[in-house]
Order: structure tokens, then C-alpha cells, then sequence
């Protein structure tokens, strides 16, 4: 049963006269404490907090001198006590809550300044299992929500970044502070708490192997507010998590516009791809538009790599991200910027190459430290009307895949590689999904279609296009190999990709045709390995 509101208006202003400081981070703390102590706002504060206060020279008064009771437990229990949760929640204008307060000998508290302890870093640095649970903040969230849901008489600040608002406040309204920044601290105040609890309750999860909990949270942080989204009429933002797998998300930006939607969403596409690549093995570049990758390389330089690239698809590459799993060298850069790109991804820039890319003021240039391990456990989340739809990362990597030869003939060494190599990108086209390879490059792509054979001939004709382009006489699908991401459901598709050239191929397996389409690929000569894995991507 809900519980009834006694339906007391709110005030329009509050003057802060009582004020309790319980951080974590220090940041900003003493020109806070001294903008309110200047107001002769009297300070409340705890263990450190309290100690950084005292050092600054702002006279402080420790929370156990208004409680009449001791820190204790390590400090677990210090503001857990009726005469700070008495004096965040009380209603001034109730008078049974005012005779409360006067009973009990509990003093109002306008401002409540926490910000809680850092599980979010804590759990993202691998602390061990009884660090990371001393890290969950308990009293803090408590005077958080305690404040947040009494913002008619409490302002509650979680952020640093929120201080030098506050301060401009009190001194426009007289040491005052108005109701709809009350409102507004409330709402942030709420959204925090929910995020740090959802990034425990992920926590739990993934460390207790629970696959599928009964309560599903997630949180982030805003980043960015963006222009809009996918289209003009969609509002967007960035938010982040906290996870630190190198990424778009995790990224410094040398230089260029603001990302947009789009732009991180294909970056990210683009970079999880080019993580695929051991930079250790080889250089790799994946060339992505809307979010499908329209030419992918190794070779043993990033120059040569991106050439045999943008060869698959010239035209799709024009606006589009570049990917890479080594450092971008000067090299590199000056083959990139010959044509209009969009970003630049790469583990670090040297000086040379930033120059370079310098001359294009707008593109943007991302370096993120490291690669994103394609091997790494995660989840991936879609919102479908009235809830939402969480999966395990595709952390299936071809190198660690059981593969088997299908018909009388194996794959040449050659063909071999190609194949690793192709299924390995057709992990990251949109399905059906069907990729044309040779020597270590994509040369033709098929993504997307409802039917696989579709996805087979639209490859080759891209693979026919792009031969054109460059003055061949025959496209580079013809010695090629192939892949599916999932199995074929009739031999048709086979025989488009035979018909474009092929000569060995790759796929999962699985169908109630196999015998068929292993037939067909015996008859014309075919070499097929099935992995027994699914690579879908929607």
C-alpha cells in the first residue's frame, strides 16, 4: 500500500545554515568548505573529510559530536545514527516532525555533501574479492537517498564537479539555495546511487558466475551530451560505465570535431574488429561504414595494410572509420588522409603521424592504450519495447575453435590462413554475412541480406566493382576463399560463392542440408572447414 503524502508545499528557498562533508574524493573540498564556512554555515564532517577540512583552517565539528557516539568498525558505522538520518529527513514544516526533533534533541541539516567510495575503480582495477566488498559504500547512499528523497528542505551534492554551482547559488540567493536546483541535485543524487548499485549488482554477478540474474541493472555516466542520434530528430548521449577495456569509450581525442552517434558507434565496430589481430603477428586495418567493415588487411607494415583494405571497397570507404591494431605511423597516416575519413583508431599516434593528420582539422584522431581482447568476457544489452535483451559478449575467437575438414579435399596452406582469416572479419558483419578473401585481405563483402545466397553475389559484385575500379581484368574473388557466419541452408549459396570464384570455404556448419552443401563443394573441387561455432550479429 502506497503511503499517503501529507501534501506540504515545498519552499522555494533554503538557507543553508548546517551543512555535513563526507567525500571520498578531495577534489575541490577546501574552497567549498570555505565558501560555506564564510557564510557562517557550521560543518559537519567525518573521519578524513573532517581532517582535510581541519587542515585547510575551517573550523569543523566531527559527526560523532553530534551523534554522542563513536566511529566504529573501521569506520563502517559513523553516520548511521538517527541524529543525522533525523535531521536529513525531517520535514520543518510537520509539526509532529519538529516536536521530533525537539524531543530528541536532533538539529536540521540543509546540505549534505557526499560522494561515495570508488567501488567502480576499485572493481575495474582486479582488486581482490575482500577489497572490493570493503569498497561498497553503505552510510554514504544512505544520506544520499535520505537527502535526495527530502530535497524539499536538503540540497544533496554528489559530484565535485556541482561545487562551483553551489557556491554561485548561495551567494545570488543570500546564502540560500532554490528548489529547483534542490530538484535537480535529487535527481542526480538518485541516478547515482542507482548507478553504483547497478555496478555492484554486476559485480556480484560476474564474479558468482550468475549468468542470468533475477534483477538486471546497468549504469553509466554521462560523457558527452551529442548533437543528436542516428537522425537529426533523435536526442543522444554518451555514457560511460566505468569499464576500462580499451575502446571508444575509454579513448583520449588527439584532435577533430565532436564525435557524434554515429561516429562512436561505427568507431566501436571498427575497433572491435581490428582487436581481432594479434599486433604481435601482423598489422591489421579494418576500414568500417555503418557499423559493417567495408575492407579489412594484414600485412606487415599499417601502410600496406590499409592499401589492400581500401582496395575491397574504395567507394564504401570514402566518410568512413579507420581501425588499426598498431601504433599509427607516419607512413599510415599519409596514406589515410588521402581520402575524406571520418576517424582514426589506433593504440597510440606517433608525433609524426599526428602532424600528418593534423592538416585535417576535422578528423577526429582516437588513441586508447592498448586493444580491446576479443577473448574478454562482457555483455552486450538491446532495449525491445517494454524491456531489454542481454547476452554474453561473442568472445568465440577461430584460433581456439575445433575445426573440422569437411570434404576430400583440405585447404593448401594458403587457403588455410585465408580462411582463418576471413571468418575471423565475418565475425563482425552484420548477417547474414558473407566475406571474400585473399592473401590476409577482405575482397569482397556481403552484408545483411535476409538471404545468404543474396549476401554471396552481392560480395562478388562489390569484389567486380572494385576490380573495374582498379583496372583488373577479373576481380580478386576468383583464388579466393570465403566465409559464412553461419551455416548454409542450401548448397545455392555455396554455388554463388564457387560461381564468383572461390575455391575453399569456411562456415559453421550445422544444417539439415550439410550432406548437401558438402556434396556440392566436392563435386566442384571445394575445400570446407567447419568451425561448429555461429558467428550471427543483428
Amino acid at each position: 500500500m502506497a503511503i499517503p503524502s501529507k501534501k506540504i508545499a515545498p519552499p522555494d528557498l533554503v538557507t543553508i545554515r548546517r551543512a555535513l562533508l563526507s567525500v571520498s574524493d578531495k577534489t575541490g573540498l577546501p574552497e567549498l568548505a570555505r565558501a560555506l564556512a564564510g557564510r557562517n554555515v557550521e560543518l559537519v564532517s567525518t573521519g578524513g573529510t573532517a581532517k582535510a577540512i581541519a587542515a585547510a583552517g575551517i573550523p569543523v565539528r566531527d559527526v560523532s559530536e553530534v551523534t554522542g557516539f563513536p566511529e566504529i568498525m573501521d569506520g563502517r558505522v559513523k553516520t548511521l545514527h538517527p541524529s543525522v538520518h533525523g535531521g536529513l529527513l525531517a520535514v520543518r514544516d510537520d509539526p509532529e516532525h519538529t516536536a521530533a526533533m525537539a524531543a530528541h534533541g536532533i538539529g536540521a541539516i540543509d546540505l549534505v555533501v557526499v560522494n561515495l567510495y570508488p567501488f567502480e575503480e576499485v572493481r575495474s582495477a582486479g582488486a581482490d574479492y575482500a577489497s572490493t566488498v570493503e569498497n561498497i559504500d553503505i552510510g554514504g547512499p544512505a544520506m544520499v537517498r535520505a537527502s535526495a528523497k527530502n530535497h524539499a528542505y536538503v540540497a544533496v551534492v554528489t559530484d565535485s564537479a556541482d561545487y562551483g554551482e553551489i557556491i554561485a547559488a548561495l551567494a545570488h540567493n543570500d546564502g540560500a539555495l532554490p528548489y529547483g536546483l534542490r530538484q535537480r541535485l535529487a535527481a542526480k543524487a538518485f541516478a547515482r546511487t542507482a548507478a553504483y548499485d547497478a555496478a555492484i549488482a554486476g559485480w556480484f554477478a560476474e564474479t558468482l558466475a550468475i549468468a542470468q540474474p533475477e534483477w538486471r541493472a546497468f549504469g553509466g555516466r554521462l560523457k558527452g551530451e551529442l548533437r543528436y542520434g542516428e537522425n537529426p530528430h533523435q536526442s543522444a548521449g554518451f555514457y560511460v560505465s566505468g569499464d576500462r577495456r580499451p575502446g571508444v569509450a575509454t579513448a583520449r581525442q588527439l584532435q577533430g570535431k565532436q564525435l557524434s552517434y554515429n561516429n562512436i558507434n561505427d568507431t566501436d565496430a571498427a575497433f572491435e574488429l581490428a582487436g581481432e589481430f594479434d599486433p604481435a603477428r601482423t598489422a591489421a586495418v579494418a576500414i568500417i561504414k555503418h557499423a559493417n567493415p567495408c575492407g579489412v588487411a594484414e600485412a606487415p607494415t599499417l601502410r600496406e595494410a590499409y592499401q589492400k583494405a581500401l582496395a575491397c571497397d574504395p567507394v564504401s570507404a570514402f566518410g568512413g572509420i579507420v581501425a588499426l591494431n598498431r601504433p599509427l605511423d607516419a607512413e599510415a597516416a599519409e596514406e589515410i588522409v588521402k581520402i575524406f575519413t571520418e576517424v582514426i583508431i589506433a593504440p597510440e599516434a606517433s608525433p609524426e603521424a599526428q602532424a600528418i593528420v593534423a592538416a585535417k582539422k576535422n578528423l577526429r584522431l582516437l588513441v586508447t592504450g592498448g586493444l580491446p581482447d576479443p577473448r574478454a568476457p562482457g555483455l552486450a544489452f538491446k532495449s525491445v519495447a517494454g524491456g531489454m535483451l542481454v547476452q554474453s559478449r561473442d568472445a568465440a575467437v577461430v584460433d581456439d575453435l575445433d575445426l573440422q575438414v569437411a570434404t576430400s579435399r583440405a585447404p593448401s596452406p594458403r587457403e588455410h590462413a585465408d580462411l582463418l582469416f576471413a571468418f575471423r572479419v565475418a565475425k563482425h558483419v552484420k548477417s547474414n554475412a558473407i566475406v571474400y578473401a585473399r592473401d590476409g585481405a577482405t575482397v569482397g563483402i556481403g552484408a545483411g541480406q535476409m538471404s545468404r545466397v543474396d549476401s554471396s553475389r552481392i560480395a562478388a559484385r562489390k569484389a567486380l566493382d572494385a576490380a573495374e575500379a582498379a583496372g583488373q581484368a577479373e576481380p580478386l574473388t576468383k583464388g579466393s576463399v570465403v566465409a559464412s557466419d553461419a551455416f548454409f541452408p542450401f548448397a545455392d549459396g555455396l554455388l554463388a560463392a564457387i560461381e564468383a570464384g572461390a575455391t575453399a570455404v569456411i562456415q559453421p556448419g550445422g544444417s539439415m542440408r550439410d550432406d548437401d552443401v558438402i556434396a556440392a563443394a566436392d563435386a566442384h573441387g571445394i575445400a570446407m572447414v567447419l568451425t561448429g561455432t555461429r558467428h550471427f550479429r543483428h
